[in-house]
Protein backbone atom coordinates (compact mmCIF):
# COMPACT_ATOMS: atom_id res chain seq x y z
CA UNK A 1 0.00 0.00 0.00
CA UNK A 2 1.12 3.53 -0.77
CA UNK A 3 2.32 5.61 2.12
CA UNK A 4 -0.13 8.30 3.09
CA UNK A 5 1.21 11.85 2.67
CA UNK A 6 0.91 13.92 5.81
CA UNK A 7 -0.49 17.39 5.47
CA UNK A 8 2.14 20.03 6.21
CA UNK A 9 0.78 21.98 9.15
CA UNK A 10 1.53 22.46 12.82
CA UNK A 11 1.06 19.34 14.91
CA UNK A 12 -1.28 20.12 17.77
CA UNK A 13 -0.14 17.32 20.09
CA UNK A 14 3.01 18.27 21.98
CA UNK A 15 4.19 14.61 22.29
CA UNK A 16 3.62 13.88 18.61
CA UNK A 17 5.26 17.15 17.72
CA UNK A 18 8.37 16.25 19.74
CA UNK A 19 8.59 12.80 18.16
CA UNK A 20 8.25 14.24 14.67
CA UNK A 21 10.88 16.87 15.46
CA UNK A 22 13.41 14.27 16.58
CA UNK A 23 12.85 12.07 13.53
CA UNK A 24 12.97 14.92 11.01
CA UNK A 25 16.02 16.45 12.68
CA UNK A 26 18.02 13.25 12.38
CA UNK A 27 17.00 12.91 8.76
CA UNK A 28 17.89 16.53 8.04
CA UNK A 29 21.32 16.17 9.65
CA UNK A 30 21.89 12.97 7.69
CA UNK A 31 21.06 14.68 4.41
CA UNK A 32 23.38 17.59 5.30
CA UNK A 33 26.24 15.21 6.01
CA UNK A 34 25.65 13.34 2.75
CA UNK A 35 25.64 16.67 0.84
CA UNK A 36 28.96 17.72 2.38
CA UNK A 37 30.60 14.38 1.64
CA UNK A 38 29.26 13.81 -1.85
CA UNK A 39 29.77 17.36 -3.10
CA UNK A 40 32.72 18.47 -0.94
CA UNK A 41 30.67 21.39 0.31
CA UNK A 42 30.82 23.32 3.56
CA UNK A 43 27.51 22.74 5.27
CA UNK A 44 26.34 24.25 8.55
CA UNK A 45 22.93 23.56 10.03
CA UNK A 46 21.43 25.24 13.10
CA UNK A 47 18.07 24.22 14.52
CA UNK A 48 16.20 25.52 17.57
CA UNK A 49 13.34 23.48 18.92
CA UNK A 50 10.06 24.95 20.15
CA UNK A 51 11.46 24.78 23.67
CA UNK A 52 14.62 26.70 22.65
CA UNK A 53 16.99 23.73 22.56
CA UNK A 54 19.87 24.16 20.08
CA UNK A 55 20.86 21.43 17.62
CA UNK A 56 23.60 22.04 15.08
CA UNK A 57 25.67 20.32 12.42
CA UNK A 58 28.79 21.52 10.63
CA UNK A 59 30.85 19.71 8.04
CA UNK A 60 33.97 21.49 9.32
CA UNK A 61 34.16 24.32 11.87
CA UNK A 62 30.91 26.10 12.63
CA UNK A 63 32.71 29.41 13.37
CA UNK A 64 34.68 29.29 10.11
CA UNK A 65 31.53 28.61 8.10
CA UNK A 66 29.72 31.45 9.87
CA UNK A 67 32.64 33.84 9.21
CA UNK A 68 32.64 32.79 5.58
CA UNK A 69 28.93 33.43 5.43
CA UNK A 70 29.28 36.92 6.95
CA UNK A 71 32.08 37.86 4.54
CA UNK A 72 30.08 36.60 1.60
CA UNK A 73 27.02 38.57 2.72
CA UNK A 74 29.02 41.81 2.96
CA UNK A 75 30.55 41.30 -0.49
CA UNK A 76 27.16 40.44 -1.90
CA UNK A 77 25.75 43.70 -0.54
CA UNK A 78 28.59 45.68 -2.14
CA UNK A 79 28.12 44.02 -5.52
CA UNK A 80 24.37 44.58 -5.46
CA UNK A 81 24.64 48.27 -4.53
CA UNK A 82 26.05 49.43 -7.91
CA UNK A 83 23.27 47.52 -9.59
CA UNK A 84 20.72 49.44 -7.54
CA UNK A 85 22.49 52.74 -8.30
CA UNK A 86 22.57 51.83 -11.97
CA UNK A 87 18.86 51.13 -11.95
CA UNK A 88 18.22 54.45 -10.24
CA UNK A 89 20.35 56.31 -12.77
CA UNK A 90 18.58 54.53 -15.59
CA UNK A 91 15.22 55.56 -14.13
CA UNK A 92 16.37 59.19 -13.86
CA UNK A 93 17.69 59.09 -17.42
CA UNK A 94 14.39 57.72 -18.72
CA UNK A 95 12.48 60.40 -16.79
CA UNK A 96 14.68 63.14 -18.22
CA UNK A 97 14.17 61.77 -21.71
CA UNK A 98 10.42 61.89 -21.23
CA UNK A 99 10.58 65.48 -19.98
CA UNK A 100 12.79 66.45 -22.92
CA UNK A 101 10.44 64.86 -25.42
CA UNK A 102 7.44 66.61 -23.85
CA UNK A 103 9.21 69.98 -23.83
CA UNK A 104 10.26 69.53 -27.48
CA UNK A 105 6.67 68.73 -28.45
CA UNK A 106 5.39 71.83 -26.64
CA UNK A 107 7.99 73.96 -28.38
CA UNK A 108 6.99 72.65 -31.78
CA UNK A 109 3.35 73.29 -30.94
CA UNK A 110 4.22 76.85 -29.91
CA UNK A 111 5.66 77.24 -33.43
CA UNK A 112 2.40 75.95 -34.89
CA UNK A 113 3.63 72.43 -35.64
CA UNK A 114 2.09 69.04 -34.79
CA UNK A 115 -1.28 70.47 -33.78
CA UNK A 116 -3.30 67.60 -35.21
CA UNK A 117 -3.54 65.70 -31.94
CA UNK A 118 -4.89 68.67 -29.94
CA UNK A 119 -8.56 69.20 -29.24
CA UNK A 120 -10.37 72.55 -29.13
CA UNK A 121 -9.71 73.16 -25.43
CA UNK A 122 -6.00 72.41 -25.80
CA UNK A 123 -5.81 74.71 -28.83
CA UNK A 124 -7.53 77.50 -26.86
CA UNK A 125 -5.10 77.01 -23.99
CA UNK A 126 -2.20 77.12 -26.42
CA UNK A 127 -3.59 80.35 -27.88
CA UNK A 128 -3.80 81.90 -24.40
CA UNK A 129 -0.22 80.87 -23.67
CA UNK A 130 0.95 82.45 -26.92
CA UNK A 131 -0.93 85.68 -26.20
CA UNK A 132 0.48 85.82 -22.69
CA UNK A 133 3.99 85.19 -23.96
CA UNK A 134 3.63 87.84 -26.66
CA UNK A 135 2.40 90.34 -24.06
CA UNK A 136 5.45 89.70 -21.90
CA UNK A 137 7.74 90.06 -24.93
CA UNK A 138 6.18 93.44 -25.80
CA UNK A 139 6.49 94.63 -22.22
CA UNK A 140 10.14 93.66 -22.12
CA UNK A 141 10.80 95.39 -25.46
CA UNK A 142 9.04 98.59 -24.35
CA UNK A 143 10.98 98.56 -21.10
CA UNK A 144 14.28 98.26 -22.95
CA UNK A 145 13.30 101.06 -25.36
CA UNK A 146 12.38 103.32 -22.43
CA UNK A 147 15.66 102.54 -20.74
CA UNK A 148 17.59 103.42 -23.90
CA UNK A 149 15.67 106.71 -24.26
CA UNK A 150 16.41 107.64 -20.65
CA UNK A 151 20.06 106.80 -21.19
CA UNK A 152 20.20 109.05 -24.25
CA UNK A 153 18.50 111.87 -22.35
CA UNK A 154 21.01 111.57 -19.53
CA UNK A 155 23.88 111.68 -22.01
CA UNK A 156 22.33 114.73 -23.76
CA UNK A 157 21.97 116.57 -20.44
CA UNK A 158 25.53 115.68 -19.50
CA UNK A 159 26.83 116.98 -22.84
CA UNK A 160 24.83 120.22 -22.46
CA UNK A 161 26.31 120.79 -19.00
CA UNK A 162 29.82 120.13 -20.27
CA UNK A 163 29.22 122.53 -23.18
CA UNK A 164 28.03 125.24 -20.78
CA UNK A 165 31.08 124.74 -18.58
CA UNK A 166 33.37 125.08 -21.60
CA UNK A 167 31.62 128.29 -22.65
CA UNK A 168 32.03 129.75 -19.17
CA UNK A 169 35.70 128.87 -19.19
CA UNK A 170 36.20 130.43 -22.63
CA UNK A 171 34.38 133.63 -21.60
CA UNK A 172 36.79 134.08 -18.69
CA UNK A 173 39.87 133.93 -20.98
CA UNK A 174 40.77 137.15 -23.09
CA UNK A 175 40.25 136.50 -26.81
CA UNK A 176 43.78 136.25 -28.14
CA UNK A 177 42.72 136.56 -31.78
CA UNK A 178 40.82 139.80 -31.30
CA UNK A 179 43.61 141.29 -29.24
CA UNK A 180 46.14 140.43 -31.94
CA UNK A 181 44.00 142.12 -34.61
CA UNK A 182 43.60 145.23 -32.47
CA UNK A 183 47.36 145.44 -31.90
CA UNK A 184 47.99 145.07 -35.63
CA UNK A 185 45.57 147.92 -36.47
CA UNK A 186 47.21 150.18 -33.90
CA UNK A 187 50.64 149.50 -35.33
CA UNK A 188 49.43 150.22 -38.87
CA UNK A 189 47.77 153.45 -37.74
CA UNK A 190 50.91 154.61 -35.96
CA UNK A 191 53.10 153.78 -38.97
CA UNK A 192 50.73 155.66 -41.32
CA UNK A 193 50.83 158.78 -39.15
CA UNK A 194 54.62 158.71 -39.02
CA UNK A 195 54.88 158.44 -42.80
CA UNK A 196 52.64 161.46 -43.37
CA UNK A 197 54.65 163.44 -40.84
CA UNK A 198 57.89 162.50 -42.53
CA UNK A 199 56.55 163.39 -45.99
CA UNK A 200 55.23 166.65 -44.70
CA UNK A 201 58.56 167.49 -43.13
CA UNK A 202 60.45 166.57 -46.25
CA UNK A 203 58.13 168.59 -48.44
CA UNK A 204 58.50 171.56 -46.15
CA UNK A 205 62.27 171.18 -46.14
CA UNK A 206 62.41 171.11 -49.93
CA UNK A 207 60.32 174.20 -50.23
CA UNK A 208 62.50 175.98 -47.73
CA UNK A 209 65.67 174.87 -49.52
CA UNK A 210 64.36 176.12 -52.87
CA UNK A 211 63.41 179.44 -51.40
CA UNK A 212 66.83 179.79 -49.81
CA UNK A 213 68.59 179.01 -53.08
CA UNK A 214 66.59 181.65 -54.88
CA UNK A 215 67.50 184.28 -52.34
CA UNK A 216 71.14 183.34 -52.53
CA UNK A 217 71.11 183.59 -56.28
CA UNK A 218 69.56 187.01 -56.18
CA UNK A 219 72.03 188.21 -53.60
CA UNK A 220 75.00 187.09 -55.65
CA UNK A 221 73.66 188.81 -58.78
CA UNK A 222 73.53 185.65 -60.82
CA UNK A 223 71.16 185.61 -63.73
CA UNK A 224 67.94 183.78 -63.10
CA UNK A 225 68.34 181.74 -66.22
CA UNK A 226 71.51 180.23 -64.86
CA UNK A 227 69.66 179.33 -61.61
CA UNK A 228 66.99 177.69 -63.51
Amino acid sequence: MARERREIKRIESAAARQVTFSKRRRGLFKKAQELSVLCDADVALIVFSSTGKLSQFASSSMNEIIDKYNTHSKNLGKTEQPSLDLNLEHSKYANLNEQLAEASLRLRQMRGEELEGLNVEELQQLEKNLESGLHRVLQTKDSQFLEQINDLERKSTQLAEENMQLRNQVSQIPPAGKQAVADTENVIAEEGQSSESVMTALHSGSSQDNDGGSDVSLKLGLPCVAWK
